[in-house]
């Protein structure tokens, strides 16, 4: 296989009309997370690596110091050198679910709260985080959510959100699995929608995370994290 073309409900990034989303997203100052991400932005080393490569991107960008050696003298965060995650063997062959996701985030130097996105889950709480967090460059979103759901291939899927552009009501997600498809805006209901989706192994309902150093944010659909899926 050689990549994926995306639906219709996307745009991608690197096309005129991607640019000039994100290029208005910029004047409106809801991609001050887009750099220090951008900057840490890898594709996953294994097609069930999203959850791995979105954490390791937000430590990263974070600027967290792992205290152990990725490779020679440097200390650097990387996919197969995170604490509290399952067994590598697994997460190749099935990825991650949330809970193991939210679980390792503890164990890397992250504090966490977390609500779920259900049916109740008011989605203009969910645009208030994303506008929030978009404006500023210490505080990340990473989203959980159903790839069928968006007419795209695959199943549950973790993605950075890079942006946000508020009269377009779209945001972009930093796709990990670049092999497939490249970064792309897509409407902020259409991806809540997708995260509702039921995870088939833990009957849960997907969900979304915000990261962040010093961020305070009210519960509502997201997972905030301090510094200190599939």
């Amino acid at each position: 296989l050689f990549k994926k073309t995306l639906p219709s409900n996307c745009i991608s990034l690197n096309s005129r009309d991607g640019q000039q989303i994100f290029q208005e997203s910029y004047q409106s100052g809801h991609s001050a997370c887009f750099f220090p991400l951008v900057s840490q932005f890898r594709t996953q080393d294994e097609p069930a690596f999203c959850a791995l490569t979105s954490m390791v991107m937000i430590l990263n960008a974070l600027e967290i110091d792992p205290g152990s050696i990725w490779k020679g003298p440097w200390r650097w965060y990387d996919e197969r050198m995170l604490l509290g995650c399952p067994p590598l063997k697994v997460v190749i062959r099935i990825g991650m679910n949330y809970d193991e996701f939210l679980s390792a985030t503890v164990c890397n130097k992250l504090s966490v709260v977390n609500v779920r996105v259900d049916d109740n889950s008011d989605i203009r709480k969910f645009r208030e985080c994303v506008q929030m967090c978009t404006k500023s460059d210490k505080c990340f979103l990473v989203a959980t959510y159903s790839r069928c759901a968006l007419n795209q291939n695959g199943g549950g899927h973790f993605s950075p959100i890079g942006g946000y552009h508020p009269e377009k009501d779209m945001i972009l997600l930093l796709d990990t699995a670049r092999f497939k498809y490249p970064p792309h805006w897509i409407s902020i209901e259409s991806l809540f929608n997708a995260m509702k989706v039921i995870d088939d192994i833990t009957g849960n309902f997907s969900f979304c995370q915000l990261t962040g150093t010093s961020v305070t944010i009210v519960q509502t659909c997201v997972l905030n994290i301090h510094s200190n899926f599939r």
